[in-house]
């Protein structure tokens, strides 16, 4: 396949530009060209996705097979390098968000679930779920049937520039004790981002269009389940001291937070781990052992270094305040 991925340097993009070229894909990436070289075989278009002009030329009279867009901030951007590619793509596959479903989210959601209000011509970056789905329908206005919306939950694995897990590793890393937020058998839904790199990759060769939540089976694992497999990947000497949600809001400490478990007031949201997947799996939709996701995480991680924090959220160095942690475990050890 003769593939175009606007984007290819940061997390969803880079596995998509790898797992690509393993299966032997013809790869062209368009973007700035600041983050990072371009992989060894892809065909690197330099341009600023907020200048149209720039985009054009950068394009020139290529046309591809399929065309995979991360973008997240205006949408704007994605009606103009949709339109630019209309009649020079076979197919479109959007990475949107389940952002994109009105809160609060229903328990067991599907594609079904209401939608937020976006708009195609937007400028706006500050507002994530509207920005992504006017994102969706500016790529719906040029490529109709032919453009895949990929609705992806959390996700994990090599490359994660949002902190969750590799905020986890470098603190279960410090070894000792460390709080975690109880309870240990909440469940947590997330995807591998090279299962959904391979998704995408086989979904738009396809010619698959629509929308479909795209992230792992409900009930797949438990938080317990995660952070003791992290401790069993790395070998870390670390104790988890689980600590009661209510408990650590009074201490300042918005553990649960990082996954959705909790929001800024302490509630706990409903509609975030258990959404209907069955769409996507019907379409293929594989995934790995968490072992496997997590292994990856910290071979990246041992192997380039914390990830840069994201333009648009907080640094996870000022997510916990360390002296606040260490004064509730003491409290905990008497």
């Amino acid at each position: 396949m003769k593939l175009l991925v606007l984007g290819g340097t940061h997390h969803v993009g880079r596995a998509i530009v790898e797992a690509a070229l393993e299966r032997g894909d013809q790869v062209s990436t368009l973007n700035r060209g600041l983050s990072r070289a371009p992989a060894p075989g892809v065909r690197a278009l330099i341009a600023d996705r907020t200048d149209p002009e720039s985009v054009r030329r950068a394009l020139g009279d290529g046309e591809w097979d399929a065309v995979i867009d991360t973008w997240a901030w205006a949408p704007r951007v994605v009606r103009e390098a949709a339109g630019l590619l209309a009649d020079r793509a076979g197919h479109y596959g959007y990475v949107s968000s389940r952002g994109v479903h009105r809160w609060p989210w229903p328990p067991g959601a599907d594609e079904q679930a209401p939608l937020v209000d976006g708009d195609p011509a937007g400028t706006d970056n500050a507002d994530y779920a509207a920005a992504k789905r006017g994102g969706e329908l500016a790529v719906l206005e040029s490529f109709g049937e032919r453009a895949l919306l990929a609705r992806a939950g959390m996700i994990l694995g090599p490359y994660e520039d949002v902190g969750r897990i590799p905020w986890w590793l470098r603190r279960l890393e410090k070894g000792g004790r460390v709080l975690a937020p109880a309870p240990a058998d909440t469940p947590l839904q997330y995807l591998d981002v090279r299962d959904l790199a391979t998704w995408m990759l086989q979904s738009v060769e396809r010619g698959l269009g629509g929308a479909f939540t795209v992230t792992g089976p409900p009930g797949a694992i438990t938080l317990g389940e995660l952070l003791t497999t992290v401790l069993e990947v790395t070998g870390f000497d670390t104790e988890l001291v689980w600590a009661e949600p209510d408990l650590l809001m009074r201490h300042g400490l918005p553990l649960g937070m990082e996954f959705g478990l909790r929001m800024p007031d302490g509630s706990a949201p409903s509609g975030m781990h258990d959404a209907d997947v069955s769409a996507a799996l019907a379409e293929g939709l594989t995934t790995r052992p968490l072992r496997e996701t997590l292994a990856g995480t910290w071979a990246w991680l041992q192997a380039e270094g914390d990830p840069a924090p994201r333009p648009d959220a907080l640094s996870p160095d000022t997510w916990l305040d360390a002296a606040a942690e260490q004064r509730l475990l003491d409290q905990l050890s008497h």
